[in-house]
This record gives structure tokens, sequence and C-alpha cells, in this order.
């Protein structure tokens, strides 16, 4: 997942600049060039060269040149014709792919040791993932004024624009759109380094992020994980909880531990020695550390290492705080988006930021809640604890357990090139014929990742999507192949969205909300996917709207903490890690309150806020939840449709255009909280 959010943060950071006061003599020039060419090329080309020159001067600077050069640049530039217009299009077309795909390439080489579980992590590997080849681009591209020449004579446009006027235009009028979008801020190299290396050093910090679990001590002492399990905050802890609901047997105990190390992980009480760490022991409760009473991982400790129960000096909110530092020296460079926020609401998402917000709400504040929680109860048989957030009972797992499953899966998936083998047969069991699952398979490679996994599309059709993740000694369980499931959605929407769209620079879909709706879709079929018995019928699929209800709850609660978080950042930019803390950890209550106080039974709970996504991905998560809400009703149409990968392959290839019409495109109805708060409506009826 996080690979695509590194791809779209890349891309939109070095195709960007800002516009400055412009020098005296800019609109005389203009005024003549006006004349001059309309003159050359006729009358109806005026609006589009007077649009044209005004956004070149929008952006130009002393150091690009006087009116005389301007003026020439723009004579020997103006595509003022159709076919000299689409000539340099088609061009440009040609450079993109090559340029931000070989890049992509270079960033995956440079990355990869940081990135692939591969051995160990050397000093070296660290500084080579925070760097950035392409950082001098944007720079290079208005240096040489070849980012001039896309201003010149294709059109920017605003958010209202492309929402209102956009179902209207043609493919062609899209590309142009997207094309021009590509240079619609000018960032100098060095705050995209800055950009690069915050998010470097953020993933690198999440990625080593583990709690080695046989180590953590109940107060009697006891050790209720099993040896060498050791889980990713917060992936792995928030799946572990899950999967112990199928644990009779001390999974409760188990779940209140985890919560318990969560909330030590929120509020940076856990011991900083503990973290990665599998040669001491904790007891997350009374917080007290001691040498590990067994050694069952494959290292030594390191020599004079000294067990202290000194806590983690709040590094997460330092790491977190850093990336929005980074981000705002973007915002001068950014006119129409001055800020991080802005931009990742009308900007990428194309969505408004009060809108998301309401459709957050709306599901979060929904009656439905009170009653699936009731379920949720019944099904447990004791009152709901906080950790009941992530309760997974609603979608059947058929008769199957975690550690039958986890059996299956490594029974399958000894390594990470045993899923890659197998994705072929996977995309045939989701419906796509023989000729396009042997196309999709043979452009995804499958790698062992040091962190929980990710997706990561390639940039140019000739190079290959990259699923990776994570794979045990003992194979991949079940955990890292439902992760693996979902990354795959991403790849088959990557190749697809990128190869077979009608123009490079549609390529993807609308934002990455909507490349999580495609991931969920193959995540849900995932017991389908390990040739088990997947429960099917009316009953069934009620269930999982139900769980979708759920998740979308959830993941819209976390959502909107990082909004908050976000804005309380700028509006304390000078704030310390302490500071920032405080202030989550009061959004997390706040949130918490609101929503779940009532249903859950207790109020001021912080385990919201562990989510990784918070730390190292730049006001990323209202895409899980928005991508829940497409998930269903893209669901909903392969459905009705009857066939998932003819219908998956058919949206994808739409390309990005607007989030609204594409929905429309896609499934008749525009992008909203409404079609699955019906459908759980439905679903609870139908079980009564």
């Amino acid at each position: 997942m996080k690979g695509i959010i590194t791809v779209f943060l890349l891309a939109s950071v070095m195709i960007s600049g800002s516009a400055l006061a412009r020098p005296d003599w800019m609109k005389d020039s203009i005024s003549n060039l006006e004349k001059e060419l309309t003159g050359k090329y006729g009358a109806e080309q005026s609006a589009r060269l007077v649009k044209g020159m005004d956004q070149v001067a929008g952006f130009w600077r002393e150091e690009d040149g006087d009116a005389e050069v301007f003026e020439e640049f723009v004579r020997v530039n103006f595509a003022g014709d159709e076919k000299t217009l689409d000539d340099l299009f088609n061009r440009w077309e040609f450079l993109l792919e090559s340029i931000y795909g070989h890049m992509n390439e270079i960033r995956m080489a440079m990355g990869r040791y940081a990135d692939l579980d591969i051995g160990p992590m050397y000093a070296i590997d660290r500084v080579t993932a925070s760097y950035s080849a392409s950082a001098h681009i944007a720079d290079d591209f208005f240096s040489n004024k070849l980012a001039f020449t896309v201003l010149l004579n294709f059109p920017l446009t605003t958010l209202e624009e492309r929402l209102t006027d956009g179902e209207g235009w043609t493919r062609r009028q899209w590309a142009d759109v997207r094309l021009a979008q590509w240079f619609s801020r000018r960032v100098p190299s060095s705050v995209n380094l800055e950009l690069a290396k915050a998010s470097a050093a953020s993933d690198q910090y999440i990625a080593d992020y583990n709690i080695w679990m046989h180590h953590l001590l109940n107060d009697k002492g006891e050790r209720l994980f099993p040896p060498k399990m050791r889980l990713l905050s917060h992936w792995n802890l928030r799946d572990q909880i899950k999967a112990d609901y199928g644990n009779s047997e001390g999974g409760l105990e188990r779940q209140r531990m985890i919560q318990k190390v969560m909330e030590r992980i929120v509020d940076q009480t856990i011991p900083e020695i503990v973290v990665n760490n599998p040669h001491v022991d904790w007891n997350p409760y009374s917080n007290e550390v001691w040498p590990a009473g067994v050694n069952d991982s494959d290292s030594e400790p390191p020599a004079g290492m000294k067990v202290s129960g000194d806590r983690e000096p709040d590094t997460r909110y330092s790491i977190w705080f850093n990336t929005f530092k980074a981000s705002t020296l973007v915002d001068k460079y950014s006119p129409t988006a001055p800020t991080l926020i802005a931009r990742r609401f009308n900007e990428e998402r194309e969505i408004p930021e009060e809108q998301v917000e309401n459709m957050l709400v709306q599901v979060c504040s929904s009656p439905l809640v009170k009653q699936i929680s009731e379920m949720a109860k019944k099904k447990l048989g004791r009152d709901l604890e906080p950790f009941d957030i992530w309760y997974n009972g609603f979608r059947s797992m058929g008769k199957y357990s975690e550690p039958e499953l986890d059996k299956v899966a490594r029974g399958k998936y000894p390594t990470a090139k045993d899923f890659e083998k197998d994705i072929e047969r996977m995309l045939v069991a989701l419906d796509f014929p023989a000729d396009r699952a042997e196309y999709l398979a043979g452009k995804i490679l499958v790698e062992p990742a040091r962190g929980s996994g990710h997706a990561a599309g390639s940039g140019m059709c000739s190079a290959p999507a990259r699923l990776r993740t994570r794979v045990g000694e003992e194979g991949m369980d079940y955990k890292g192949f439902n992760i693996a499931v979902h990354e795959m959605g991403h790849n088959v929407e990557q190749v697809l969205s990128l190869c077979d769209v009608d123009y490079y620079v549609l390529q993807g879909v609308p934002n990455v909300a909507f490349t999580e709706a495609f991931a969920f879709v193959f995540q849900g079929n995932d017991i389908m996917l390990l040739e088990l018995e997947q429960d099917k019928g009316g009953r069934a699929e009620a269930m999982s709207t139900i769980n979708d209800f759920w998740m979308t709850v959830e993941i819209g609660a976390v959502s909107l903490i990082d909004m908050k978080a976000w804005r309380w950042m700028y509006e304390h930019p000078d704030a310390t890690p302490a500071e920032f803390k405080a202030a989550v950890i009061l959004f997390s209550k706040e949130v918490w309150n609101t929503y779940f106080a009532d249903i859950f039974g207790k109020k001021d709970v912080t385990i919201l806020a562990v989510y990784s996504h918070m730390v190292h991905s730049f006001l990323y998560l209202p895409d899980y939840a928005i991508g829940h809400m497409i998930a269903f009703q893209v669901k909903e149409q392969m459905r009705e449709a009857g066939n998932i990968g003819v219908e998956f392959e058919r949206m994808a290839i739409a390309g990005r255009i607007a989030p609204d019409l594409w929905m429309k495109n896609a499934t008749g109805k525009r992008v909203s909280a409404d079609a699955l708060i019906e459908a759980t409506e439905r679903a609870l009826k139908e079980l009564d």
C-alpha cells in the first residue's frame, strides 16, 4: 500500500511550481504577441494563446529571461494548429513515460536493501533509500523551458472546472488537462530532496517498529505468544487481535495485552529498548523490563547492552512532525493549494475536504453502529472492550480457524516466489480470462518485504509492478497472504491503468482511494483464493456487507484523527513533539468519546492513534475510508454483472478522470456513503 503512496507523492512533488510577481514588461509583451500570433494563426487561436501566455507568465522568473527571451520563446513554441499541438502532446507522452518510468526504477533500486527482507540493513542502505535521483527534474524542466512548452499550450484548470465541466470533456481533453497538471507548481530541487529524506526516514522508522511477542510477560510472568513471533506496529498487532477471536483459550488475554502495547506506543511510555529487540522481556502492564529469559532469535544481544526502562523519547511524534515540516516547504510554491491538506484533497483526491469529512462523520455517527455493536456483543457473549473496534466475526471465515489457515498458506507459499507463480491461477479464479490472467501475472514481480508489504507501480509499461509482502521463516502465514492478496489487487489495477489506458497522462485512477477499492475487492475473496470453501448465499452476503460497514466505521474514525492532527500542525508550526503528542492523544480521545464511548462503555481510549500511516503517509488515511465506500460501490457493480475480472478491467482502464465522473461511468452513481449505509440497512433487515 505504501508503495503507491510514495510513487504518487513523488510524482506530485516532482511536477510542481509556483506563481511569482510578474515583471512590468510582461503585460505589454503578452498584448503584442496576441496581435502578432493571432494574425499568423487565426482569431480562433486567440483565447488559447492568451491563456497559455498567462500560464507561462505566472511561473516566469527573472532568471528565465527578459522580454526579448519571453517573446521569442512564445513565437517558437506556441502550437498554432491542431497537427502541431498533437505532435507536441505525443512527444510529451513518450518523454514522461520514459523519464518517470526510469526514475521509478532508480528509486526502486536505491531503496532495495531498505525495503526488502534480503539480509541485514546497513547505514548505506538508509542513505540510498533517502536519495532522490529525480529531485532536480522540475528545476531542469523549468530552467530549459521544457515545462513552459506545456504551460503555453495546454490548460491549467481549477477543481471546480474539473468537477463541473469535466463530464462534457473528451478523453483527449482530459489528457490535455492532466498533462498541464504535471507542471502546475514549481518547487526547487532542494525542497524535493527534503521531502524524500523525510519520507524515507518515516518509512524506515515504521518498517523497523516490531514487537517481539514471546518476550511480553503478564503479571504472572507468563508468555502468552509463541516463540519468534515478531509483529509490526500497527498492521500486525491489529491483525493479531483479529486472529485471536478464533482462539478460545487465551485469546482474550492476548487481545488485552496487545491493546496495552498499543496504548504504550501512542503515549510513548513504551520502553525504547523493547522496540524490535528480542533480547529483553517486557511487562506492558507494569512497564518493567528485564534481560530476556529466553533467546528465540537468531542473534546474540549486542555487547554491553544496558537494559533500561527509559521510554521512547516521543520519537513517533518527532518523525511525524518532520513530515509536516518537509511538506510546508512546498506551500509557498503552491499558491492554489498552499497546504498539504489542500493539495491532498483538492489536487490529489479531487474531493473537497469538507465533503470527505461529511462522508466520514455520516458513517461513524450512523445509528447502524450501535445496532452492529449489539450483534458483536451477542456473538462474543461478553461486553465489548475497546479492541473490539477490530472485531472481525461478521465476515465468515467458513469452517477454518486462523491456525488452519496459517497452515494452508504456509504450505502453498513457503517463499515470495511461490506466491508469484500462483498469481495467474488466482486471477483466473477471479474471473479474468485466461489470456488476460497470463498477461497480468507476467507483469507482477513479488519480493519479500522488510515491513508489512506494499505495492509499487512501475511508471512505464516495460517494467514490472512490484508486490512486496512479508514472508516468515516458515512461509507466508494467513495474515501475510491476506495482505498480499490486497497488494495484488493494487498491482493488477496498476498494470491495467498504465498499460491499457489510452493516454499515459491518464494512467492510474482518480485518486488512491480508488486503487484501495480495487484492492479490497481482491482481499474480500482471499479464502476462495486459498482454494478453500467460502461462505456464499444471502446470509453470507448480508454479513459481508455488515463487515464492510464496520471496517469503514473504524478506519473512518482513524481518518478523522489524522485530519485533525494535520490541521493542528498547521495551526502550531513551532510545536514540540511533546506538545504534538498531547494534541494527538486529545484528538483520539475526542473521536472515541464522540462515536464509541457509549457503545464500548469506556471513555478516553487512544488506540485508534496507533496507525502507522499517520506517521509516514502524509495524510493518506482518509483514502482508506473513502476506498471502503468506493469498494462497496465497485463490488456491487461486479456482483450485479456477475464477473469480477471483466468489470475490474473495464473500470480500471478509465484512467485518472474526476472521481464522480469515473464512478458514474463505472456504476451509474457518484461517490457517496449512501450506498454502503443503505445496503447495511437492508442486510440488517435480512438477518432479522
